[in-house]
């Protein structure tokens, strides 16, 4: 197993569908690209002190937008989708 590296997790994931996906213990975190499902699993036991049963990664495409007939690119990113343990659950704003 390899150290545990903080900066890997960038952020949560908060949009209409991560959000409904809440209520059955799925939580959506932006990682790293280099960000494998053991470290992501790692990471979320060490950082969140809970148990991951699953985890599930997503690479998201860099959209393409047009703005004031300029062609330019979303960013692409990683997401992961986190189901925790039955009965477990992960408060954000603790880490504030």
């Amino acid at each position: 197993m390899t150290s545990v590296n903080y900066d890997k997790i960038k952020g949560l994931i908060y949009t209409e569908k991560s959000n409904k996906i809440l209520e059955s213990g799925k939580y959506c975190l932006e990682v790293d690209k280099n960000c494998t499902k053991g470290e992501v699993k790692a990471l979320v036991k060490s950082v969140f002190g809970v148990d991951a049963e699953k985890v599930n990664i997503i690479n998201t495409a860099g959209k393409v937008k047009r703005f004031k007939g300029i062609i330019g690119t979303r960013k692409a990113y990683k997401k992961a989708i986190i189901t925790v343990k039955k009965g477990q659950t992960i408060n954000f704003q603790e880490l504030k």
